[in-house]
């Protein structure tokens, strides 16, 4: 490092960076998000560069909650106050709101409110913590974000203020998977009622069996039976063809044994005769 960047703590290539990170890692008074881990830590002092904030101050404003970097509110109105656009910023507040009024030069003032109600619909009133400790200090934090980051974005990079990121709980950011899909599609195919099968296509087969005579007629009657029919409908009408088919053949086994008959005694007959 040069005598000018050992000065103020700012590596100048990433190997100084890479070794400042690990040394500030091992060391005790950094924030315990930061101990023992230098690649938060040169993550936090690349944030803090982007946005104005030399690396230990970078080290005790940024914060990383929920998986993002966000920075505490006294830093962030510290930002904007530094920036050559900022005008002026008013904050007042009473027991049940808090605003905040801020002017860029060459645009028009912008205001905005935080209150008790707001914080009801947010479901933030009744948590432990400091929205039940310290809710106007909380309101103040919320109005004075909304109007630093609507104003003054380019001085943020799209940072939040922790104290409202500390409000919102964890998103889930998984990617969903052609598995997953496949899971929750067949998830909904279950909870949906299975369609019930047309069965006018096997009562017709049905019929048609029931009124065959004779075999012929019955080998010809499923020679018409559609393909369509379902597997179970199938089972069906096959369990009434055999059935059928039994009925018919025990009824020309006896036809054929009395013709037999009949036909021995004529002959018998003639014999005598």
């Amino acid at each position: 490092m040069s005598n000018n960047a050992l000065a103020t703590l700012a590596p100048t290539n990433m190997k100084e960076a890479m070794e400042f990170a690990g040394l500030l890692a091992k060391s005790d008074i950094v924030p315990k998000d930061y101990q023992g881990k230098p690649g938060n830590v040169l993550v936090a002092i690349q944030w803090g560069m982007e946005i104005g904030l030399q690396p230990m101050q970078a080290m005790q404003n940024i914060a990383v909650i929920n998986g993002r970097p966000s920075i505490w509110g006294d830093a962030m109105i510290a930002l904007v106050r530094a920036c050559p656009a900022f005008e002026y910023i008013n904050e007042t507040q009473t027991d049940k709101e808090a605003t905040c009024v801020i002017k860029r030069k060459g645009e028009p003032e912008a205001v905005r409110t935080f209150s008790l109600e707001d914080a009801k619909r947010a479901g933030l009133m009744g948590k432990s913590g400091p929205w039940t400790q310290y809710p106007k200090r909380m309101m103040q934090m919320r109005a004075r974000s909304w109007a630093l980051r609507d104003v003054f974005p380019d001085v943020l990079k799209g940072m939040i203020c922790a104290e409202e990121a500390l409000d919102s709980g964890p998103r889930d950011v998984t990617p969903v998977t052609r598995t997953a899909a496949n899971l929750e599609r067949l998830r909904q195919t279950k909870a949906e009622p299975e369609p019930q099968p047309d069965n006018a296509a096997m009562d017709a087969c049905l019929d048609a069996i029931a009124r065959c005579g004779d075999l012929d007629q019955l080998r010809a009657a499923a020679k018409t039976f559609p393909a369509t029919l379902t597997d179970d409908q199938k089972a069906t009408v096959a369990a009434a063809y055999a059935e059928r088919k039994t009925c018919l053949d025990r009824a020309h086994e006896e036809t054929t044994a009395t013709q037999s008959q009949d036909d021995f005694d004529a002959e018998l007959n003639d014999t005598a005769l």
